[in-house]
This record gives C-alpha cells, sequence and structure tokens, in this order.
C-alpha cells in the first residue's frame, strides 16, 4: 500500500527525498549506532554478466541492487522484494551465498549476499535506481562500490 502511494510522487521529487532521507539517516546511525540487516543481490545474465545499478542518492558508484529488510523479514524474501520493487523483473534461482559483517556510517549491518539469475528485463524505477548495466566481470566500470568484488569472488570460489 505505501509503495503505490510513493509512487503518487513525480519522480523528481522522489529522488530528491531519497537524498535528503539518505543524508539524515546517515547521520543518525552515527548518533544511534544500530544494529542493521540487509539484502544485495549478486544477479546474473545468461552470457555471465553480472547486473549493477546506480542510485539516486549515496555515492556515485556501480553498486548491487538490494536494501534493508524489516526485523522479522525472511532475508531471501526481502531480496527477492527489493529486487522486485527496484527493477521490475524476477530472479530465477534465488541462493544464499554468504552472510557478512560490516560497518556503514557507524551502523553495524548485517548483510545477506545472494546470488540469481536474471528472469525477465531489469528496468530502473527512475526513483531509487536511476540506470542499470550489465558487465563482464572480468570488466567492471570504474567507481564500483565495495560490495561488487566480495560478491564476484564468492560466485567465481562456488563455481
Amino acid at each position: 500500500m505505501l509503495h503505490l502511494m510513493l509512487e503518487l510522487i513525480p519522480a523528481p521529487l522522489h529522488r530528491r527525498l531519497y537524498r535528503m532521507a539518505d543524508w539524515a539517516r546517515r547521520r543518525w546511525w552515527r548518533i544511534r549506532r544500530p544494529d542493521r540487516t540487509s539484502v544485495v543481490v549478486a544477479a546474473f545474465d545468461a552470457g555471465g554478466r553480472i547486473l549493477l545499478v546506480r542510485h539516486s542518492y549515496g555515492p556515485p558508484v556501480w553498486a548491487l541492487p538490494g536494501g534493508g529488510i524489516g526485523r522479522n523479514e525472511d532475508p531471501a524474501a526481502g531480496a527477492a522484494r527489493e529486487f522486485r520493487e527496484e527493477l521490475g523483473c524476477e530472479l530465477a534461482g534465488l541462493v544464499q551465498v554468504a552472510v557478512l559483517e560490516q560497518e556503514e556510517s557507524g551502523s553495524r549491518d548485517l548483510l545477506h549476499l545472494f546470488t540469481g539469475e536474471l528472469a525477465g528485463t531489469p528496468a530502473p524505477d527512475m526513483r531509487e535506481i536511476v540506470e542499470v548495466g550489465l558487465f563482464d566481470p572480468e570488466a567492471l566500470p570504474p567507481r564500483c562500490d565495495k560490495r561488487v568484488t566480495p560478491a564476484l569472488t564468492i560466485r567465481s570460489q562456488q563455481r
């Protein structure tokens, strides 16, 4: 329901609100130092290319799609939901490959890393995600998020 209501906000205003909320959230994390749980998805097409996205907020880097999940939300369900909301397509063969603990802006984040195969054509929602790209793992674009390399390393170790 909330997701549908947010779509009533014009996309340019929505992107501006995301940037403001991200700025406030990171400052709050430095003060509060919360424990968080999030998910990221390393999605691959049939040719083995990895899907990377650019967010409308935060550092201007190519990143894996994903986001925070609720306290009682199953990580796999959260990963599938985040992917569907941000990119408008589904995943096949979603598998959790790692749980990493990291610090970001003063908060401790328990990050669930998933891999999956694209089942559809991803398209940016032009609110949270403003650009998508498929990249050969050996030819990544400049300025990738710190989570991309560990995802590729884990995937190559499993093959």
